[in-house]
């Protein structure tokens, strides 16, 4: 098995995704009406106007439980698959509670080492046997990281679990927050050991009853383990079922308890900073303050981004085309904007 697979390789997968999946029935509302106290001509004005960020794809926002308004830019539909990048880390964030709470995972404080320990170097390091579940989630694990100038090196390997273990510690575990793919990887390895299952046939069990939720491609590693929080096939209305039932406090719309209402609370508690944006970050989601309003949200590169405001029952999913990067052009804080923008025509 190839240990990396090429960005055609995986937009081919993508390819061949049906486009028609399960989704919210969208409600329209009359130009000009405040349903969901939202005003809808100026959204549809601030939705046109986006048109002009030449990476975006598509937009879907929905309040109070229903999708007000949705574009698809330059062909794009917001049913199509697309690669969601770091966004995924955050459907991985919600496993690693589910887990919790079927008792295949002890919690937060639990040692990783005594769950993996034929991964682990034949000479370990004393702090690996210090790293938690919850060091992996907020990206305190103290070794170097799986992303940025090491990500090709790291999928170049033939292990990426075990070389992911290997990596030399930068930090104590706790420490700073040290951003890496690695991380999340071997929480979907965890995940796959405990659950008797991939973590897709896992995700797919679980996230069942989740109405316009599915996983379309995604990479996996020379042993088969998925890739915990990179390569994730996903349509924007799939993304934004999910951060709706975030939303929604872990329950579907008929009332069903997918996550536990309590790993959302955990996973938005902000455990530490990115040093790059200064944004908070708690078990897979970043935090900040957007147009007035606290906001949680997932962000893959490219600008896939998932955002929650709470106070204005309101989440937004975007995607963005995946070839450059977001956060150096600016085009990250385009996006930000644009949630602004849209922030702007709801009401209290």
């Amino acid at each position: 098995m190839k240990a990396f697979v090429s960005p055609s390789v995986f937009a081919l997968a993508l390819s061949g995704i049906l486009a028609c999946q399960p989704a919210f029935a969208e409600t329209p509302s009359a130009p000009g009406t405040v349903a969901t106290s939202l005003d809808t001509t100026r959204l549809s004005s601030v939705l046109n106007d986006a048109a002009r960020l030449s990476p975006l794809e598509t937009v879907v926002v929905a309040r109070n439980g229903e999708i007000v308004a949705e574009r698809g830019y330059r062909s794009n539909k917001t049913t199509d698959s697309t690669n969601i990048k770091s966004a995924s880390k955050t459907i991985i964030s919600a496993m690693v509670g589910i887990a919790i709470e079927k008792g295949l995972l002890t919690g937060v404080d639990q040692p990783i080492a005594p769950i993996l320990p034929r991964d682990l170097p034949a000479q370990p390091d004393p702090r690996l046997a210090k790293i938690t579940i919850g060091n992996l989630l907020s990206m305190q694990a103290g070794l170097d990281r799986m992303s940025g100038p090491n990500y090709g090196r790291w999928v170049s390997s033939g292990n990426w679990v075990r070389f992911a273990l290997a990596a030399d510690f930068v930090d104590e575990p706790g420490g700073q927050m040290l951003y890496s793919t690695g991380s999340t990887h071997l929480l979907s390895a965890i995940l796959t050991k405990v659950g008797g299952q991939s973590t897709l046939a896992l995700a797919r069990e679980w996230f069942a009853p989740v109405e316009g939720f599915r996983i379309g491609a995604w990479e996996r590693d020379p042993q088969g383990i998925y890739l915990g929080g990179n390569q994730m096939a996903m349509s924007a209305r799939s993304l934004l079922a999910f951060g709706e039932l975030y939303r929604n406090g872990g329950r579907t719309v008929d009332g069903r308890q997918v996550v536990p209402e309590n790993w959302v609370a955990q996973s938005w508690t902000e455990r530490t900073q990115s040093r790059f944006s200064g944004d908070g970050y708690g078990y897979g989601w970043f935090t900040r303050e957007i147009g007035g309003h606290r906001v949680h949200f997932a962000w893959g590169f490219g600008g896939q981004m998932l955002y929650i405001v709470p106070d204005l029952k309101m989440t937004v999913a975007m995607t963005s085309n995946e070839g450059a990067p977001s956060a150096r052009t600016g085009y990250r804080d385009d996006l930000h904007d644009l949630l602004a923008r849209i922030i702007s025509t709801a009401g209290a």
